[in-house]
């Protein structure tokens, strides 16, 4: 690690497109003061954002670590940490952050840290791998025991993150990792927040319609209040996630979201199961949000249209609460398998961009245009 002469530090943050980017310029006002209070040492610090897109075209850690190696001797930063929302891999362990103290770099992966307090685990995170690079043990210098950064800092922090072995030829001299299903469970979650699934909804605008204007004429059929009079409670349940099951099944299928790899490592593999499960719960809460909004519209729309004389005579009988609920219930359900079949309206390319994060799409767009050539 190099420090300028004036006393600063200066510390890039080399951010991928999209929400690494939007992390690291948030991070960049409060980081300076976080750290000079953590040094110690009266040392000042100057953190600047750069945004480009470091892991285009692989997720290998050997060649990512070259190109920021790279990127920093050409412009002489000091240190460099390096933020990715891509999930990259280490010796069969999901890797959370490399440190290379001789370089001045580090290596973060976003979705490494979970869903939950996201953006406060990454500063975490950030925070200290700059504090273990500016140390005087990433210098060079001597420093008594007591005031060497402890290993444990990241695992304490981080939890449940632990060291993970380096390979000789690796720049890295220190790595950390998750493994087993709760490091599996926290991947996952960091991808899902990374996806930002919310967006599902408005992306799917056209499936919407279809299935507000199929609970629409749904909620003024007769018929429908007979049904939904006399079913239980537990056929409810069964209609509703019935068509939850369906609308994802279909979303993934029609817009061809499903990874496949034609690597038979078992590295490859375990990367394809962990990024079908990322979309599946992606969608997944997509279109439950949307089901919800569904319930909500269809339960304001009962209440306005339903006659409890004219809903007697028709269904034989009485017009109770409960009838207020089960109806928009069951005609949510039958709405949102409407609405699957209104979301093959929707191109597959807004799918997509409802579904994954700008880097995620990047990466599958990538891996079809690899397929086509070794096709042709």
């Amino acid at each position: 690690m190099r420090e300028s002469s004036q006393g600063v530090t200066a510390v890039t943050l080399l951010a991928d497109p999209d929400t690494p980017t939007e992390i690291a310029q948030r991070m960049a006002r409060v980081l300076p003061a976080r750290l000079a209070d953590r040094s110690g040492q009266r040392r000042r610090f100057d953190v600047e954002v750069v945004s480009e897109p470091f892991t285009a075209g692989t997720e290998d850690l050997s060649t990512l670590t070259r190109r920021i190696m790279d990127r920093g001797r050409a412009e002489s930063w000091d240190i460099v940490v390096a933020l990715t929302d891509l999930p990259l891999h280490s010796h069969g362990r999901k890797l959370v952050v490399d440190l290379s103290h001789e370089h001045g770099l580090a290596l973060l992966s976003l979705p490494s840290l979970g869903g939950l307090r996201f953006e406060t685990r990454a500063l975490r995170a950030v925070e200290e791998a700059v504090l273990s690079l500016a140390s005087p043990r990433a210098t060079g210098a001597e420093e008594p025991p007591q005031r060497q950064p402890p290993l444990g800092r990241f695992t304490s922090r981080l939890a449940p993150v632990h060291p993970g072995p380096i390979g000789e030829e690796e720049c890295a001299d220190l790595r950390y990792v998750v493994s087993g299903p709760r490091g599996y469970l926290r991947v996952l979650f960091g991808m899902v927040r990374a996806n930002q699934p919310w967006r599902l909804v408005p992306g799917l605008s056209k499936a919407l319609a279809a299935a507000l204007a199929t609970g629409a004429v749904a909620t003024v059929d007769s018929t429908l209040w007979s049904l939904s009079a006399g079913l239980s409670t537990p056929r409810l349940v069964i209609a509703m996630v019935g068509s939850v099951a369906l609308m994802i099944g279909w979303l993934i299928v029609d817009a061809h979201l499903w990874h496949r790899t034609d690597e038979v490592s078992p590295e490859a593999r375990k990367r394809a199961v962990l990024y079908n499960a990322s979309t599946v719960v992606t969608v997944g809460i997509g279109v439950i949000v949307c089901y919800a909004g569904l319930l909500v519209i269809n339960f304001v729309w009962a209440l306005f249209i339903l006659n409890g004389r004219v809903f007697a005579s028709m269904t034989r009988t009485p017009l109770h609460a409960t009838e207020y609920w089960t109806l928009p219930w069951f005609v949510a359900s039958i709405a949102t398998v409407g609405g699957a079949l209104g979301s093959g309206l929707e191109s597959d390319e807004a799918i997509r961009a409802a579904a994954y994060s700008k880097r995620e799409q990047e990466r599958r767009r990538m891996l079809e245009d690899d397929g086509d050539q070794l096709v042709t």
